[in-house]
Formats: C-alpha cells, sequence, structure tokens
C-alpha cells in the first residue's frame, strides 16, 4: 500500500528569490523532494534540503529535454512514496503555465495536493520597470495574453480586433520571438501605432533590460538591443508613467556579478546585501567552518568560564562556536556574569544577541590591532580568553600579552580551505562572467589564490577584479600574488560593496 505523500504546486515568483510567499518558503523547508523548473532562481534552493531536481522543457546546457507526462510522473511516484514534494514553478503556477495540468494529472491519480499562489511576471516585471498596468488616469483595465499559443491548436484563439479596440494595458507573455508580428497584427487591426511600447526582459534580476518605444517601432528597438527571452511585453498609455517612476534599473551594482566566497551557510545576509544593490551574488566559498576535531580542550575552559575578566571574539564563528558549545552542554549565559565581553565590529556584536549578550567594548576600528589598542589599558593583570579559529593572525595574543594580560587560547571552530572551487563558477572565472570577488579575510584570499590555478589566475585584476575588506586581507592577497581593484575602508561586507560601487563610478 502506498504512503501517503503530497504534493505543493508553489510559484517561485519570476526571479528576483525575494519574491516567494512565506507559505511558498515554508513548503520549501518541509519539502523531502524539489522539481524546480528552468525559470526558478536557483538561490531559492538554499531554503531547501531535499532532493532538488531541475526539470526543463527545451533543450540546453543543463541536460535533455523532460517532457510534460514525464514531470507529472515524477510528482505522483513521489507523493506515492511518502514524500512531500514541492513542485517549483517560476511566476504563478496557474497563469500561462502548466500547474493546471499539473494539478489534474495529480487528481486524477488521487494523490493530495495543495496550490500556493506566486507572483506571476508581469505584475512584477511592469513593477519593477516603473510601470503601473492599471492607474486611473491612464488604465482602468487590463489584459493578459499569451504570445506562445500551443501549436497543435487548429484556430488561433488571439483575437487581435477586440485587442486593438481594448482600452486598457495589454500584457503578453512569452512573445518576444513573434513580437514583430503581435505588432504588426495589431495595428493592421486598428491600434494606434503610437501607442507607447514596453519590453521588458529578464524582469527582477540584476540581468532587467528594458526597452520602450512607439507600437510601430518596439521590435526594432528590441533587436538593436539584443533584448533576450524570458521577456514581457506592455503595450498601452501606462508606458508613459516609465521615465518617472522607474527604480529597479537605478541600482548602482545592477548586472554586476559578485563572487562572495563566505562559507556557504554563513551567505545569506551577504546575498541579500548584493540583491538590495541589484548585482547577482555568485557564491564562490573558498573556506570552510567546521567545528573542532575534539572539543576537549573548550569543555574544560567551559567548565571554569566564570574565572575570566575578558572573553574577546574576532568573529561571529568564535562567538557560536564557544556559545553553541556552551549550550550544548547544559550552560547558559548565567556563567558568564562576571565577564566582560570584547568583539572586534559590529557584525561580531551582533552574533551575540542570539544568545541575548551585547559586547562591553567594540573598536572604532574593525581589525585586530584596533581591539588590541582599545583592551591595552584594561587588561593588565586580568585573565582574558580568546575563542578563535584553528589559524589566524598572531596580532592580537602579541599585544594583549604585551599589556599585562593572563591570555588564553581556545579554538571553538576550524577553519579549512575547500578543496576545489565549484566547476561552474571555475568557468565563470577563466572565461571572465563574473565582475568582482569579494575577499573578507586574509585566509580566503590565500584560499583563493590556490583554488583558481594558473589559468583562472590570468584573469584575476583584468577582467575579474578583486575587493578587499580590510588593508590586512590586501596584504594577505598581494603577498598571495593577487591584485586588489577595490579597497574597503569600514570593513564590514556593506564596506567591501561601497569599495566596489566607488571603484565602478570612477571607471564608468
Amino acid at each position: 500500500m502506498d504512503s501517503k505523500g503530497k504534493v505543493y504546486l508553489v510559484g517561485a515568483g519570476p526571479g528576483d528569490p525575494g519574491l516567494i510567499s512565506v507559505k511558498g518558503l515554508e513548503c520549501l523547508r518541509r519539502a523531502d523532494m524539489v522539481l524546480y523548473d528552468g525559470l526558478v532562481n536557483p538561490l531559492l534552493l538554499r531554503h531547501t534540503t531535499g532532493d532538488a531536481r531541475r526539470t526543463c522543457r527545451t533543450a540546453g546546457p543543463d541536460g535533455r529535454v523532460l517532457l510534460q507526462d514525464e514531470i507529472n510522473a515524477r510528482l505522483v511516484e513521489g507523493a506515492r512514496a511518502g514524500k512531500t514534494v514541492v513542485r517549483l514553478k517560476g511566476g504563478d503556477p496557474f497563469i500561462f503555465g502548466r500547474g493546471s495540468e499539473e494539478a489534474q494529472a495529480l487528481a486524477d491519480a488521487q494523490i493530495e495536493f495543495e496550490v500556493v499562489p506566486g507572483i506571476t511576471a508581469a505584475t512584477a516585471a511592469s513593477e519593477y520597470a516603473g510601470i503601473s498596468l492599471t492607474r486611473r488616469d491612464l488604465a482602468s483595465c487590463v489584459a493578459f495574453v499569451t504570445g506562445h499559443e500551443d501549436p497543435a491548436k487548429e484556430d488561433p484563439s488571439i483575437d487581435y480586433q477586440n485587442l486593438a479596440a481594448f482600452t486598457g494595458t495589454l500584457v503578453f507573455y512569452m512573445g518576444l520571438h513573434r513580437l514583430p508580428e503581435i505588432v504588426n497584427s495589431l495595428v493592421a487591426a486598428g491600434k494606434d501605432p503610437r501607442t507607447p511600447a514596453c519590453v521588458i526582459s529578464r524582469a527582477t534580476t540584476p540581468e532587467q533590460q528594458t526597452v520602450t518605444a512607439p507600437l510601430n517601432g518596439v521590435a526594432e528597438a528590441v533587436a538593436d538591443r539584443g533584448l533576450r527571452a524570458p521577456s514581457i511585453i506592455v503595450i498601452g498609455q501606462c508606458v508613459r508613467q516609465r521615465n518617472a517612476i522607474a527604480w529597479f534599473e537605478r541600482r548602482p551594482l545592477l548586472g554586476r556579478r559578485i563572487a562572495i566566497t563566505r562559507p556557504a551557510a554563513q551567505a545569506d545576509p551577504i546575498i541579500h546585501q548584493a540583491l538590495e544593490l541589484g548585482a547577482q551574488p555568485i557564491l564562490l566559498p573558498t573556506i570552510q567552518i567546521l567545528p573542532p576535531e575534539d572539543w576537549s580542550q573548550a569543555d574544560a575552559v567551559l567548565s571554569r568560564i566564570h574565572e575570566f575578566d575578558w572573553i574577546v571574539f574576532t568573529s561571529a564563528n568564535g562567538v557560536d562556536g564557544l556559545l553553541g558549545r556552551l549550550w550544548s552542554i547544559g550552560g547558559d549565559a548565567r556563567r558568564l556574569s562576571r565577564c566582560r565581553i570584547a568583539a572586534i565590529g559590529p557584525a561580531t556584536n551582533a552574533s551575540l544577541f542570539a544568545y541575548r549578550l551585547r559586547a562591553d567594548l567594540v573598536p572604532d576600528e574593525f581589525r585586530g590591532e584596533a581591539l588590541a589598542e582599545s583592551l591595552r589599558d584594561l587588561v593588565p593583570g586580568k585573565r582574558v580568553l580568546w575563542a578563535r579559529a584553528s589559524r589566524g593572525r598572531d596580532v592580537l595574543p602579541e599585544r594583549l600579552t604585551a599589556a599585562g594580560a593572563a591570555l588564553e587560547q581556545v579554538v571553538v571552530y576550524r577553519n579549512v580551505d575547500a578543496e576545489q572551487l565549484p566547476e561552474a563558477e571555475h568557468r565563470m572565472i577563466e572565461q571572465a562572467e563574473i565582475d568582482w570577488i569579494a575577499l573578507s579575510s586574509p585566509s580566503i584570499a590565500r584560499s583563493l589564490k590556490l583554488l583558481l590555478g594558473n589559468r583562472a589566475s590570468t584573469q584575476i585584476g583584468n577582467k575579474v577584479r578583486l575587493a578587499s575588506i580590510s588593508p590586512v586581507t590586501s596584504q594577505a592577497a598581494r603577498e598571495a600574488g593577487l591584485s586588489i581593484c577595490a579597497e574597503a575602508t569600514t570593513y564590514t561586507w556593506p564596506g567591501i560593496f561601497d569599495a566596489i560601487i566607488a571603484a565602478e563610478r570612477t571607471t564608468a
């Protein structure tokens, strides 16, 4: 007898991974199996631990064509195996998609399913391009039209006579390859050839491009710009709003591909920052953060944590390593009641908040030298504990010991070089398809050089530029033979992005 599984047909939105619904994310987080289509942003897969498989109904580099019947069969098989299955679809599952066909197949197989609506491309694309599809003084109605009808249909059902007479906004999905035919059909049916028109390509992504022109000139304008599918065609007086309220394409790093070298499990906040600036984040983890091979030293220190006057943290990993271990062995923040805490910077201080703690000291400059200087007059004769990585700079212990502190060091996490770069990302560097690589620590800089190899290294500093979080990181990169093109003045990830923006403006 089959186990009871369930299928969720989830709309992922049109490209920006932030446009999926809260319910859609909840489905991903509890999925055992995810079948996602080619229009889904793969960054969404960070939210699932299920077996994720890409489906593709058109030929391409990612594998063979997968017929709709095969997709339906996989959904049924997964549910019958007792799995929670998510079918993740670009845009909305039912708007010019095949979600309803998949729902029918599940219903016919007596499989329990649920539909989770998504933001459809028409509304998202137009709004990201600065266009409101309806507005009381311009358009009181809108029509969604497919630009790609089922080729098996004997008689096309698009009535261009009615569409030409339609007084509201026309939105064509999937019509880029038929744009001249759509324009000619509308004009022949009586549509004013001067009607404002717009084509939005790769909407809501860092690759978004928008072309506006009168209806009778939009096809030529799109060809000149070389716009690519997927796209949305918008026709009507509402297009006139774009010049005043376009917002997305004004983001300072729009279209720039920035490699995030932070460990993948810790990259979420950085990915969000990159997307907010219009950049395309590329995950390129060069190191792994792992627990110590043996916790005995840390456990011994934690058993007498109350003996220390100061605990010093130089990374969020150190916070999670020490305090996470304290919790796992049955302790909590009460054991730190007589300890004062120093954090190297705001990000490390923010990581303390999860444990309901705040740093007593954060230096104005976020590096080891500044932290040691801030502590110099506070630690003579005091017992100080530094929760550290398995490797790192020695400036802090040298200077605190010289200041008269009784310093102990405890390794609470390992900083390990990745064995290799992901193949696709390595190829992107070789082919200069990445604009920037952001380096957030000296160990990351050194690891990147080892991982690149000679072939990919030739692009660094030339077509692929490096941005560094601090002078210390820049020095480590240069010692490894890497050129730095931008350096943060505030030693944080937002500081890296600010440095990239400044560098882009000087070369614009």
